[in-house]
């Protein structure tokens, strides 16, 4: 792996597990601020919230800035949101910290990508995207779990010291690393924003949104799922998790291989075995043996679909590829929020096993999205 590759996907690691790790102390923060359980969970949703406005806002205001300064400024900021979460002296501050270290997140995926895929071999753009996010798979499978270990024994704030401190050594390696290349050649915000008027960009975002909808909404409700559905004791949730993960780093890099060689005909692939798994949850998740390889092959698929998803973006927005990255990010995130709500509905419902069947319909409308997007490239020119 490229030295500055290694060095922006070290920052994607401890970005990830500043934005997950909050769920893993959760009950640790109510405890010591004092506030309820739910008033602690809008802490992870101010970090969404602040990735969702940041990511246009921030992206727009920052595209004249030369690349170097860009990413060590936006890197200090996020290093400055979990240094004042850690010293938080009460749960307002907290919150306000929590957005302030989301903000940047969005913008800074988006420049990292860009800038990565700038050195990136011909026909390797998918693969460079993947090993950027390998740092998010190792978010969730490694710092996670290290990060909340380190909360139960150390205090909560120690989680958010110890992700300061990483960042800021990863941050000298990615001024070390990235190019001291000028601001892209771009022209007025009106001009930036008219990417979005482009049908084909709209595609590429839509499906991002959609195409994830569903393995985000099971992954969300993960412990209803094994618990109430599979039958599995709260103390297997974190054997599963590791087995999702390790399915996720599996399919980060088989995703990127994929892309590189044939990027729509392979989403639309991923898309409809992911589907067709969705739906096998039905039958084979009421089982723990089936249950476990599914959570497996879920893993592997949701996380195939990323770097060729991200990869499309840039390929169909390039008059404007940074902000258009960001609007992705930021339409991921919606795309988290709506799945909590629908989840939600769905166990207050029917249950938490319709969860799988709702899951499969909305991965085969993302779907029908790239079947769609796959017939616009076909059509002749003119």
């Amino acid at each position: 792996m490229p030295f500055l590759v290694f060095s922006l996907m070290l920052v994607v690691f401890g970005l990830t597990t500043g934005e997950f790790v909050i769920a893993g102390i959760l009950p640790d923060v109510a405890d010591d601020l004092s506030v309820s359980i739910p008033a602690a969970g809008l802490l992870v949703s101010a970090y969404a919230l602040g990735m969702i406005v940041g990511g246009p806002a921030v992206t727009t205001l920052t595209a004249r800035l030369p690349r170097r300064p860009l990413v060590g400024g936006l890197v200090l900021v996020s290093i400055a949101g979990n240094a004042a979460s850690a010293l938080a002296p009460g749960y307002a501050v907290l919150l306000a910290s929590r957005f302030v270290a989301g903000l940047v997140v969005a913008t800074f995926f988006a420049v990292a990508i860009s800038t990565a895929l700038a050195t990136a071999p011909p026909g390797r753009q998918a693969s460079t995207v993947a090993r950027l996010t390998l740092g998010m798979n190792l978010g969730i499978v490694a710092g996670t779990p290290l990060g909340t270990l380190i909360g139960h024994h150390l205090g909560w704030r120690a989680p958010f010291a110890a992700i300061t401190v990483f960042s800021a050594v990863a941050l000298v390696l990615v001024l070390r690393s990235v190019p001291d290349q000028p601001a892209p050649r771009i022209g007025s915000l009106l001009g930036e924003l008219r990417v979005f008027t482009r049908p084909d960009v709209v595609l590429a975002i839509a499906l991002t949104a959609v195409g994830n909808l569903g393995a985000v909404t099971v992954f969300s409700f993960l412990a209803p799922l094994a618990t109430d559905v599979s039958g599995f004791s709260e103390g297997a949730l974190p054997l599963l998790l590791l087995v999702y993960g390790t399915g996720a780093v599996a399919g980060n890099f088989l995703g990127g291989w994929l892309a590189d060689r044939a990027l729509m005909p392979s989403l639309a692939g991923l898309l409809a075995v992911l589907a067709g798994v969705l739906a096998l949850g039905w039958t084979a998740g009421v089982h723990r043996v089936p249950s476990a390889a599914l959570w497996f092959a879920l893993g592997v698929l949701a996380f195939a679909i990323i770097p060729g998803l991200q990869t499309r973006v840039v390929t169909t927005a390039q008059a404007a590829p940074t902000l258009a990255v960001a609007v992705n990010a930021s339409g991921f995130q919606l795309a988290a929020a709506s799945a909590g709500w629908l989840g939600g509905r769905l166990i207050d419902g029917p249950g938490p096993r319709s969860i799988y069947p709702a899951a499969a319909a909305l991965t085969a409308l993302g779907l029908l999205i790239a079947l769609y997007s796959i017939r616009r490239d076909r059509r002749p020119a003119g």
